[in-house]
């Protein structure tokens, strides 16, 4: 079994170019979090020509809206939520330099080109382990759209934050991979 690759972001063209679908992932630093609404807003942001309210370039974004935190905790369960969601606002924000996103299930063939011309990937984390996936996460402030709850936009500071590379940036596809292998073994 292959150790994990342990990245730091922001995460530059040379550290996409290294992951591969299948890879396992260890993401230590900086994650942002959004959901649909928040991505609705960055799009509106950038139709109107104004700033981002953080520097994208670079950067992974986690699609979760994490339960509030019990007394003690950093955040409560903080699983992923479908990505198909937010694939027709990810182009444009790959194209500024977003470096990834983090989320469960496929995404479209828009998406998926889109990663492999501006060098990104798209990692997977486990849905079920929600609350396992909370303790990775060591400080969470809201950096954009409190409004929005749950869906506002966090950074997150994480330590050895667990994810799968599914789409890296040669078109690779980890959930047709798994068919295929299903299929020769069927």
């Amino acid at each position: 079994m292959t150790q994990p690759i342990k990245i730091t972001p922001p995460l530059t063209d040379k550290d996409v170019e290294k992951l591969k679908s299948g890879d396992k992932v260890l993401i230590t630093g900086v994650l942002y979090t959004a959901r649909d609404a928040a991505h609705k807003r960055l799009i509106e942001l950038l139709d109107k020509g104004e700033k981002l309210p953080f520097d994208i370039k670079g950067q992974l974004i986690y699609y979760v809206g994490p339960t509030p935190a019990k007394p003690g905790q950093v955040t409560g369960s903080a699983g992923p939520t479908t990505s198909g969601r937010m694939d027709v606002y990810i182009p444009k924000l790959l194209e500024l330099g977003l470096k990834g996103t983090i989320g469960k299930g496929q995404r479209s063939a828009e998406v998926v080109d889109a990663m492999k011309k501006h060098k990104a990937v798209y990692l997977a984390a486990v849905g079920g382990a929600a609350a396992l996936i909370a303790k990775t996460i060591k400080k969470a402030e809201i950096v954009a759209y409190e409004d929005l709850g749950p869906e506002a936009i966090r950074r997150l500071e994480v330590v050895d934050f667990p994810a799968i590379v599914v789409n890296d940036i040669y078109g690779n596809d980890l959930f047709k991979i798994g068919v295929e292998r299903y299929r020769k073994v069927g």
